[in-house]
């Protein structure tokens, strides 16, 4: 079976028949924000049978989707960043209850980005780390400290991420990681727009730099929560959706129809093999971002940095 690449848990589950709510082991829940443009999706991988069905580890996913992201507009950002920091706060509400994180009113947060900043498509998590507000140098007692590191990739410090990590989290001794990443994405209307949250850390083979290693609480010893946002999708899955399109186009002119059939009757995994042995020996795995996507990475750096301040220190309004 070809997989299309994504690092979206709602993708995966958009790739089963229905609405993807029958996969044994695995909890679907949406809904969206009242008078708000904000949809939500809650994939829950509850067992080991649901994470081979999805392909990911056991833990819960929640995607917002907005599509007014990819424009400017301050106060639609804030209310992104709004609801960002409101699902951060339930997170760590879970993880206090299930003692992974002590129910204490102080907490210790690391915040890490991840990614090279040097390449626009994976600068997000530096970019956030820039306009993040740490205060673990001011030592003044506060209930929240946040304190945070772009570690780099391998290619420019010769360590691995995970390395880096565990010798910090010996030295300042956080409760807790958050890991601030770009993604890959199946379908190009979510690049930029969609903003994924989960509990499960960050895994081999994920992300815009594919990680080499976990950054997981097995490998870290704290609970790692992951925020990421694609920012590529592989050109077979842009050509893929294409054909698809077209298919349809020919179906519904009297002067094309039959002119699809071929393509029409291989089955999803078919057509994606096809337009992949096409492609890659031309071009590679060739990956494809948007061109305002420096403004897009640029922006999304704010809504984001903002939404964990949001959810980590009262003064900015959380609710």
């Amino acid at each position: 079976m070809f997989e299309i690449r994504t690092d979206l848990a709602v993708e995966e589950k958009e790739s089963f028949p229905g609405d993807g709510g029958e996969v044994t082991g695995v909890s679907l829940r949406e809904w969206s924000k009242a008078n708000s443009k904000i949809k939500l999706t809650e994939v829950a991988i509850l067992d080991a049978h649901g994470a081979r069905a999805m392909g990911k580890p056991k833990g819960t996913y929640v995607t917002m989707e907005a599509r007014a992201l990819i424009r400017g507009d301050e106060d639609y950002h804030r209310e992104v960043a709004g609801e960002l920091a409101m699902q951060l706060k339930k997170m760590v509400k879970e993880l206090k209850r299930q003692k992974k994180v002590a129910d204490k009113t102080n907490i210790h947060v690391l915040v890490v980005g991840l990614g090279n900043p040097s390449v626009t498509p994976d600068s997000l998590g530096p970019q956030v780390l820039g306009n993040l507000k740490v205060n673990r140098n001011m030592d003044e007692g506060e209930d929240v400290v946040l304190s945070g590191i772009v570690p780099g990739v391998m290619a420019q410090t010769g360590m691995e991420t995970a390395e880096i990590l565990r010798g910090i989290i010996r030295e300042t001794r956080p409760d807790l990681v958050i890991a601030i990443d770009a993604l890959a994405a199946r379908s190009i209307r979510r690049l930029g727009t969609t903003i994924q949250l989960t509990d499960t850390g960050i895994h081999p083979g994920s992300g815009v730099g594919n990680h080499r290693h976990s950054l997981t609480m097995d490998s870290l010893g704290i609970p790692v929560l992951a925020i990421g946002v694609p920012t590529v999708v592989g050109a077979a899955a842009i050509v893929h959706d294409t054909i698809a399109v077209l298919i349809e186009t020919l179906a519904n002119n009297m002067e094309t129809r039959g002119m699809g059939d071929f393509l029409e009757h291989l089955n999803p995994d078919e057509q994606y093999q096809l337009i992949s042995e096409l492609l890659e020996p031309e071009f590679g795995a060739l990956y494809v971002t948007p061109p305002d996507i420096d403004q897009t990475v640029r922006r999304l750096s704010y809504t984001i940095s903002e939404g964990i301040h949001m959810a980590f220190y009262p003064l900015f309004g959380a609710s």
